[in-house]
């Protein structure tokens, strides 16, 4: 196993774990840690015990002990520090979307292919083990030839107003459909889009001075025939007990259908004491469905889940050349498009044709 040295550029809820998994995996020598804010890039310094905790990505990126990059900043500043690790000839995991306009994605795989880079997109859906089981069975070809399916998500107003405060242009389809998107391209291997016909719902986000829908659903037809219908709400109460995504997942073949019930309605708490939200600070409910946080949980003193397990896959890829499923930039790039001509379709009214 090869020793190696991580830089985490973005110190947030999602960079902090992707330290916290760095810091933990048996390959990792050397772990530095950056955030504009450097009070927290101090803090999750200290927290995970990192040799170095800065405010300058890109020189922390450059350090010679630094051999590959987590970029975990906002969505709407991954090109930068994606770009220099690149150009550093250094491997880069950062997470979705790849950017929020193709002319930027464009832009990071241009550098991709002139430097013959390494560059993964965390769409950590992938790594959930529902997904892993569906797409396993899908090589067995168990449902035969994929005709239609699936793929809708709810959450509350109180994470799509984080997300939205944080990055206007990190709208429910661009930043969290997106998932479900990737999931259906990898489903269908090969498979791409060709039209895109989607609506969309105005009102609570409007009220609140962002321009993202409250509702939005979407049919894409692919190129093998299937028909895919996408769904979103991220405009649910503020107090609806969902920690992070309750969603569900249906794929009909000509020789059988698979369905994952990922609504998390089978583990429920209610506490008087409130159960805290992981991506929301100082937001609680008394009823929450327990396995619903999208990245995963902290239990007995170690992360589990979706993130977690990407994020080792990715280490593990570094240290050892083993494959892992993650989503490449092409693969990245085209649910991008895919997302933008939901948005473009429900926007005008009209069919999208990619």
């Amino acid at each position: 196993m090869k020793q190696i040295g991580i830089a985490v550029i973005g110190s947030g809820r999602i960079g902090t774990l992707r330290a916290e998994m760095a810091r933990r995996h048996p390959a990792v020598r050397f772990l530095g840690v950056s955030d504009s804010d450097i009070d927290k890039a101090r803090a999750l310094g200290v927290r995970v015990g990192a040799e170095m905790a800065v405010t300058d990505g890109e020189a922390l990126i450059a350090h010679p002990e630094v051999d590959a990059v987590f970029v975990s900043t906002p969505e709407g500043a991954h090109v930068a520090p994606v770009i220099a690790a690149l150009e550093a000839g250094k491997p880069v995991l950062v997470e979705k979307p790849l950017a929020t306009s193709l002319e930027d994605a464009d832009r990071i795989i241009a550098v991709l292919e002139a430097r013959k880079g390494d560059l993964r997109v965390g769409y950590s859906r992938r790594f959930k083990e529902c997904f892993l089981r569906s797409k396993e069975q899908l090589l067995h070809r168990r449902l035969g030839e994929i005709t239609g399916g699936l793929a809708r998500v709810y959450n509350s107003r109180a994470q799509a107003f984080a997300i939205l405060a944080r990055d206007p242009e990190a709208t429910p389809v661009v930043d969290v459909l997106t998932y479900y998107v990737d999931l259906m391209h990898w489903f269908l291997e090969g498979a791409t889009p060709v039209e895109i016909v989607a609506r969309g719902s105005k009102g609570v986000f409007r009220d609140a001075g962002f321009g993202a829908d409250d509702v939005t659903w979407a049919i894409a037809t692919m190129s093998t025939g299937a028909v895919i219908n996408f769904g979103i709400s991220y405009a649910l109460p503020m107090r609806y007990p969902t920690l992070g995504q309750s969603d569900r997942v249906e794929l009909l073949g000509r020789d059988g259908t698979m369905i994952v019930d990922d609504d998390h309605l089978d583990h429920l708490i209610y506490s008087d004491r409130g159960v805290p939200h992981a991506y929301v600070p100082d937001h609680a409910v008394n009823m929450a469905f327990l396995g619903s946080n999208t990245a995963g949980d902290w239990a007995l003193g170690e992360f589990w889940g979706p993130l977690a397990n990407e994020s080792r896959a990715w280490l593990d890829r570094l240290a050892t050349g083993r494959p892992a499923a993650h989503a490449t930039a092409h693969e990245a790039r085209l649910t991008l498009r895919t997302t933008l001509a939901m948005e473009e379709s429900a926007l005008s009214g009209r069919i999208v044709t990619l």
